[in-house]
């Protein structure tokens, strides 16, 4: 027997225990038995193998330990044992491949072959000491257990297998060239004599295929060792996990001056990287190296803050992040200063004493925190998708610099930790919390938490999630709340919770869907929807991850997913926690796996404690325990069925063993009763099995469950209700429950919430103010959804009712020798309820000490005044007032000023009290007051009203009328929109005007908006009513109704009704004993109130209109009328406004019924009510009257049409036309007679629109009874046919003609253009022509400035004005208009100053003037004027230029000797000076060549005898002050010889040039 493991790392442990080889073969041993079993599936292969593996295996260790012990191991042998074991790991492969294994199932268990280390093997960490003594060849890699196959590596699963079956293959031959497995494999063959023929065969080999091999096996080895390293890093990424806090960091409390030291160690791979944050921002180390000191050493991090000051008191974070994730840990430091002096060095040199008064709070100095929530985030609606943001800012008192609250979020009283759905930040002095994505798992009550020390606030309220909408109409909702449980091997159990919203009809059950982590490609678990909230998944690949969705269906379809699960590995719980046990990071060092001795295979016994731990319709779970005889290597489990009272047992897993002590079956007949039991296999053989289960039935234990009962809302708010309901009777496993409310006839039921709440109370949220709710609940478990509770009672949402707010203002309206009447104004809250009544309490004041405080009335007191009896005569008293409705008694009042109680001797009298005003209108309002309680000595008569502006002086107040009024209130006029007012009123008697009364005011006379008026009405039966409607009512408000302004409760000729926001009062029986002013005012509003006034003639309108509704007449809303048909039929016709389908009517002619025949045609519309009668044709016996009488119901009704005289004869000619018009209209002819209309280029269209046409139809224009040429054939495609006159003018007008025409007949169209015709045409062109104008431009020329505009083209009748400032401009010389073509323009002739201003061109078209205007002044005239003088300068120097009038020829051509004289005319102011030139250069006057100028004007040239020597050009150059010009000619000399001879020769070229 090896030594227990915790022997070995003793002294004591004896290492010449085993020697090396020995060591290493049975390492090699166990490795082999499991390998061989690794591709085996199934009882029959593990039986068929169990007994002969048994004898082989023992023969095989005794083998080895002989050849171990003599140190004999041959090449040869190895070679051998090399072969087989390639031979063997390709079997193996050929076996995995050709039964479909998966790539899970080859990896996983060759991985146990990358180290000899054996599954029960135990790891230690050794010193170096301990190294030194341990076997030194035997050597255990990093990483151990299985191996997890990642996605991605190979691309099919083919190649998976492929390449898990050849590693292996080549690591076992690799293993068996260097000796490691030579003695195992000598122990598998049969006989030590098959080992020495293999020797005698590998001596036979020769030395070129040994190097071969020799190669093969370097190769090999290399390949293996590139392979270990690739699947050490698969092994570090199985290791990949989020930061972890083993030890969190401290909070600390410190005095000044002293360091402290932050400590925390995190566990995680990759390595976390780790930041410090003070107040949430980062530490930065190198900014303040004499300050911090961050360290990082073998998991533990440290922070060191030296010298702490008070500006240290803060809150720090350490955050570790890596690949996975970042998680964060919180710590505070508060830094606490003594106040007094004292010795710095108490705080380093370790005393623990200190000054007996030094005291403060952990937190500073401050003995107590406030905490209070502004800006708080109310009841918030979203919808699944949406993002969402919930925030508050949190004031702290006394603020204590640098140190920040914890602050923390709840949902549903659970922490809400930050999540890529959900964040948080604080920013300070505001704390958000931001949904990035909405889910219905985000619905809840979440709350905010402020902690300063011991201190803490908190503020809460609810998130509703709605649906988001369906991609399927009336596909129900996603569900929510996938959670994963129960996670092993085989299978993984997913919970949910159903929707609250089926779609309309019922769920159907759910699908379930998976994600591997990684990927993207979602798989559907399940093919029948499982009705269920449970269902186990199985098919999943051990070690990897998996996401999980669940999505809802009914007979419409499919839902939307809900929110994905969390993810979850495929793993046994204790796999998953040895896991975690590993090192954060793979370890570096040395592992030693001890081993003990092996044993012979040990068939495994049977399970423990098998059960059903789950059973519904859709599947059975069944748990039990691993046996307790196993052996020393894992366990397989096969489960077995059978049907209840048989013992036909049959294997449900044969394909598929199981792996973890738990199983999920599927398939089996719901409603039928199974028992199971399980064996155990390993490579041994298959075990006994366990005992069987008890009978169980398929189907779902747990019921769905009974609905809620009792279901009993309760007002909350103004727009929640809190609705309560009982627990049903044996409900089991609640998930919560869904509450529905519908408004009160709608019969439409919506989801109050989205996420099942717990609890039997809710508060409703998002209902409307004024409507009548009612409510109903479902239960939900995991069965399903219970039937709907019955109906709450009906409750009207407004909100809940409280306590009135004390009264104000309380003031002595009279006071006797033992008594005083007081007096006040109501709460200006009444809490929802109408104040039931007022408590008085006084006290004595004795030299300015008040008493104690005394009841004046035991019973309240209804008005807003009362009579305090049994005073002491000129005692000094105080008094508080408090109001009470059915909630309960309100806050007292604050207390009263000081009244003396004394005898009031005044006769005139007191002041009157209660003013309050109503009906504000922009222009008046209505003022009410009650009378004095003190009335003098004689009774009151009347009052008066004052007013004044609420900011002007006490001297400002003014009467609102002269006479003393009667009543108690009265209706202010002539008020000033917007402006605020104040008002007092005053009581009169025989003694005099008695003091003012309180303020009443001040208002703003304004009509608000929103404001509605009373409306009277008359209903079908007759019944008056005066209706009003509110829509800025607070949830306690009420109508209250007065005639005269004196309440109308009880009134025996009134009824009132109120129903959310409209009231109505009715009247009875209305008459003259109604006459009055009808208000209706609104409570606990600011003064909303309206009136309606029935005078005598309002009267006798209301009582017509309800004569007219209680005899009916039938509504007419056309009276009889006729009409002419295309083919000159007659229509009779009336509409009623409305006809039921037994309405009748009767055809009345001159008094005699008629009816329907051949003559008469009837028709009835009770749709539209349209009442008809046809006529073909109108005869001069049909004159008369015509009358239809309608009855419909108890209703009545006529009209009638009377045709007589020249009213028949016109209709009767109207009809014979229209039959004539459509004789006409059976040929071509003009559906649209020939007008005319100017285009926007001034051309005058004349058209026509004509139907009835085809291609042989001819179309011929005419102008004054003369044929108009066309060149453009007529297209009669848009049925119009046109003729432009362009630029269009007197000589246009005419008679226009045009005729269609025929073999089916013709129609002509006349349009006269003469007379008044022409000249509207010419108006219109006119004014085309003038809104064509452009703007005025200016334009400077020698002459002066000219302004001018460009129309299309001009005509005379249009007529154009020219005015200068005003003034109509008077032509002259020197200012003058004109046409010129297109351009219209103004002259102004040697501007001057005064003729600057705006110049206005009026275009008058003989009806309209159309102005176009321009500024010449300013800039525009000096850049005008400057312009003009230079055009007149230029003028002047062209006009004075020196110039050659005339008289040099071009070309001068002259015989040799003879004499040229040639005589030149110039001209130029001042006379110019002349000079000659030839060929370009000066000429002088000689005797030869004589040159003159005469008179400043004549130049003559002559040459005496010419010469050949003359030809040439010549100019001759005239130029004075204003520049010059030259005038160039040529002389050409010639020989009469040489003139004949060159003629001569001219011939006889051409023959040549012939021949």
């Amino acid at each position: 027997m090896s030594l227990p493991f915790y022997q070995k790392l003793h002294q004591h442990y004896d290492r010449s225990y085993r020697n090396r080889d020995l060591s290493t073969t049975m390492s090699q041993y166990q490795q082999e038995k499991k390998s061989s079993a690794i591709y085996t599936h199934g009882s029959t292969a593990y039986s068929s193998r169990s007994s002969a593996a048994h004898r082989q295996e023992s023969a095989a260790f005794s083998q080895a330990s002989a050849a171990s012990y003599q140190h004999q191991a041959s090449r040869a042998s190895e070679f051998a044992l090399s072969s087989a074991t390639s031979h063997k790991a390709a079997s193996a492969y050929d076996y995995g491949y050709s039964h479909g294994l998966t790539d899970s199932s080859l990896m996983l268990d060759y991985s146990s072959k990358l180290s000899p280390q054996t599954k029960r093997a135990k790891r230690s960490l050794l010193s170096g000491e301990e190294k030194e003594n341990l076997p030194s060849d035997y050597m255990v890699p990093i990483f151990s257990g299985r191996q997890v196959h990642v996605s991605g590596i190979t691309d099919t699963e083919e190649q998976r297998i492929k390449e898990a079956a050849a590693y292996i293959a080549q690591r076992n031959l690799l293993a068996s060239e260097e000796g490691v497995t030579a003695s195992k494999r000598s122990s598998v063959s049969k006989q030590s004599m098959s080992t020495l023929h293999q020797e005698e065969a590998f001596e036979k080999k020769s030395r070129k295929v040994a190097i071969r091999e020799k190669a093969e096996h370097l190769s090999l080895k290399k390949t293996l060792e590139e392979t270990e390293a690739f699947h050490k890093k698969l092994n570090e990424d199985n290791l990949l996990h989020a930061p972890e806090f083993v030890i969190k960091p401290r909070s600390h409390t410190v005095w000044e001056k002293e360091n402290v030291k932050l400590h925390c160690s995190i566990a995680g791979w990759p390595e976390p990287r780790v930041t410090w944050y003070k107040n949430q921002v980062p530490i930065n180390v190198q900014a303040h190296p004499e300050k911090y000191i961050i360290e990082s050493r073998y998991g533990m991090h440290t922070l060191e803050i030296i010298g702490c000051d008070f500006e240290d008191t803060a809150q720090y974070r350490a955050s570790a992040m890596n690949a996975k994730g970042e998680l964060s840990a919180y710590a505070s430091v508060v830094v606490k200063r003594y106040k007094g002096e004292f010795d710095d060095t108490r705080f380093h040199s370790g005393a623990s004493t200190l000054p007996p008064s030094f005291a403060v709070t952990p937190y500073g100095y401050a003995s107590r925190f406030e905490i209070h929530f502004d800006d708080k985030f109310e009841v918030s609606f979203g919808r699944e998708g949406e993002t969402m943001s919930l925030g508050c800012r949190v004031v702290i008192t006394p603020e204590i610099k640098h140190f920040q609250p914890e602050i923390q979020w709840y949902r549903n009283g659970a922490p809400v930790s930050p999540s890529k759905w959900v964040q948080t930040h604080w920013s300070g002095d505001r704390a958000t919390l931001t949904f990035s994505h909405l889910n219905k798992e985000d619905e809840g009550l979440y709350t905010i938490r402020a902690r300063m020390g011991e201190y803490y606030d908190q503020y809460s309220a609810y998130v509703f999630v709605r649906d988001a909408d369906a991609e399927i109409e009336g596909a129900p909702a996603s569900p929510l709340d996938v959670v994963c449980l129960d996670a092993n091997k085989d299978y993984i159990i997913i919970t949910w919770k159903q929707p609250a919203v089926d779609g309309g009809s019922p769920i159907l059950g759910y699908f379930i869907d998976k994600c591997e982590v990684g990927t993207d490609t979602w798989t559907q678990c399940n093919d029948i929807p499982v009705k269920f909230a449970r269902f186990p998944v199985t098919g999943l690949i051990e070690g990897r991850s998996y996401i999980f969705r669940v999505r809802a269906v009914n007979k419409v379809g499919i839902g939307l997913p809900s929110r994905v699960s969390e993810p979850v590995a495929a793993l046994d719980p204790a796999e998953k926690a040895r896991l975690k046990s590993r090192p954060s990071a793979p370890w570096t060092g040395q592992i030693i796996v001890t081993e003990e001795e092996p044993t012979e295979g040990v068939v495994p016994g049977p399970p423990t404690d098998l059960c059903v731990i789950e059973a519904t319709q859709s599947y059975v779970v069944l748990s039990w325990k691993p046996p307790r005889q196993r052996g020393h290597e894992g366990i397989l489990y096969f489960v077995e069925k059978c049907d209840a009272g048989t013992e036909n047992w049959q294997r449900v897993n044969t394909e598929l063993p199981v792996k973890s002590p738990r199983f999920a079956l599927f398939d089996l007949a719901e409603g039928k009763s199974y028992r199971f039991r399980v064996r155990c296999s390993n490579s041994a053989g298959v075990g006994e099995p366990s005992e069987a289960t008890e009978v169980t039935v398929v189907g779902d234990k747990l019921d769905i469950p009974k609905p809620p009962s009792n279901i009993i809302p309760s007002r909350n708010t103004d727009t929640s209700v809190v609705v309560t309901w009982e627990e049903p009777k044996d409900a089991k496993e609640l998930v919560g429950y869904y509450i529905e409310s519908s408004i009160v006839g709608s019969g439409k039921w919506e989801p109050c919430n989205n996420n099942p709440v717990k609890g039997t109370r809710f508060t409703c949220h998002g209902l409307k103010t004024g409507q009548s709710y009612i409510f109903r609940v479902r239960a939900v478990n995991a069965a399903g959804l219970s039937e709907y509770s019955q109906d709450s009672e009906p409750i009207e949402v407004k909100a809940a009712i409280a306590p009135p707010s004390p009264p104000c203002d309380i003031t002595c309206l009279e006071s006797f020798r033992d008594s005083m009447v007081l007096g006040w104004k109501q709460p200006d809250k009444t809490g929802g309820a109408e104040i039931t009544g007022y408590y008085v309490n006084y006290r004595e004041v004795i030299d300015g000490v008040p008493g104690r405080w005394r009841e004046a009335n035991i019973k309240a007191v209804s008005d807003e005044a009362y009579k305090i009896s049994n005073l002491k005569e000129n005692m000094v008293y105080q008094f508080q007032v408090a109001a009470m409705n059915i909630a309960g008694l309100g806050a007292p009042s604050a207390i009263s000023a000081s009244f003396k109680c004394e005898e009031w001797t005044i006769a005139v009298p007191g002041p009157p009290h209660s003013l309050k005003y109503s009906e504000v209108r922009k222009t008046s309002l209505v003022l009410q007051w009650k009378p004095p309680i003190h009335s003098g000595r004689t009774p009151v008569t009347g009052y008066f009203v004052d007013i004044k502006e609420a900011s002007a002086r006490e001297d400002r107040w003014r009467g609102l009328h002269e006479a003393a009024l009667k009543h108690t209130y009265l209706k202010v006029q002539g008020l000033k929109e917007g402006e605020s007012y104040v008002f007092r009123v005053r009581a009169i008697n025989q003694a005099g005007v008695g003091k003012p009364s309180d303020l009443a005011g001040p208002v703003v006379a304004e009509t608000r908006p929103g404001t509605k008026e009373v409306v009277v009405s008359v209903d079908d039966n007759g019944i008056i009513s005066l209706n009003f409607e509110c829509d800025q009512m607070a949830p306690s408000s009420e109508f209250t109704w007065s005639k005269d302004y004196v309440p109308t409760e009880d009134s025996p000729r009134l009824e009132v009704e109120s129903k959310g926001n409209k009231t109505k009062m009715t009247f009875k029986d209305l008459g003259t004993d109604d006459l009055g002013i009808y208000s209706c005012d609104v409570t606990d509003t600011d003064g909303i109130a309206s009136s309606y006034l029935i005078d005598e003639e309002e009267l006798k309108r209301l009582l017509a209109l309800s004569q007219e509704h209680k005899f009916p007449t039938v509504p007419v809303k056309s009276e009889l009328a006729v009409e002419i048909l295309e083919k000159g039929q007659v229509r009779f016709w009336m509409q009623a406004e409305k006809l039921s389908a037994n309405a009748k009517v009767n055809y009345i002619f001159n008094d005699k019924e008629i009816f329907e025949g051949p003559k008469y045609k009837m028709h009835i519309d009770r749709n539209t009510g349209i009442i008809e009668m046809f006529m073909e044709k109108l005869q001069d016996e049909d004159e008369g009257t015509y009358t239809f009488q309608v009855q419909d119901g108890r209703a009545t009704g006529h009209s009638t049409l009377v045709l007589i005289g020249d009213v028949y004869k016109k209709l009767q000619k109207e009809a014979e036309f229209q039959r004539q018009e459509w004789i006409r209209k059976q040929g071509p002819h003009f559906a649209e007679y020939l007008s005319w209309e100017v285009t926007g280029e001034c051309n005058v269209l004349l058209k026509c629109k004509v139907a009835n046409i085809k291609k042989e139809t001819s179309i011929i224009w005419y102008k004054d009874d003369r044929e108009i040429s066309v060149d453009e054939k007529h297209d009669f495609k848009d049925g119009i046919c046109t003729l432009l006159i362009t630029e269009f003018s007197k000589k246009d007008a005419g008679i226009y003609e045009v005729v269609l025409k025929d073999d089916r007949g013709k129609d002509k169209s006349r349009l006269k253009l003469l007379d008044e015709a022409f000249k509207e045409l010419m108006t219109e062109v006119c004014k085309t022509i003038a809104l064509s104008a452009t703007d005025l431009k200016i334009q400077s020329t020698a002459e002066g400035i000219r302004l001018y505009s460009f129309v299309t083209y001009y005509v005379d009748d249009l007529k154009v004005n020219w005015s200068h400032n005003g003034t109509p401009i008077r032509y002259s010389d020197r200012v003058k208009s004109g046409v010129t073509g297109e351009q219209i323009w103004l002259q102004i002739n040697e501007p001057t100053p005064n003729d600057k201003g705006k110049y206005v061109m009026e275009l008058f078209d003989g009806k309209t003037g159309h102005q176009k205007m321009v500024d010449l002044s300013g800039q525009a005239y000096d850049e005008a004027f400057a312009e003009f003088q230079r055009l007149k300068q230029a003028a002047i120097a062209e006009k004075n230029r020196a110039r050659v009038v005339g008289g040099l020829p071009d070309v001068v051509t002259i015989q040799e000797g003879k004499a040229l004289n040639l005589t030149c005319i110039v001209w130029g102011d001042p006379a110019p000076e002349v000079s000659w030139l030839k060929n370009e250069k000066l000429l002088a006057s000689d005797e030869h060549c004589n040159l003159k100028f005469e008179a400043g004007k004549t130049a003559y040239f002559t040459i005496n005898g010419v010469r050949t020597s003359d030809s040439g050009k010549y100019g001759l150059v005239v130029k004075n002050k204003y520049g010059s010009e030259i005038s160039d000619f040529t002389v050409s000399v010639f020989i009469p010889e040489e003139e004949a001879r060159s003629v001569a020769e001219e011939p006889q070229k051409g023959n040549k040039k012939a021949k």
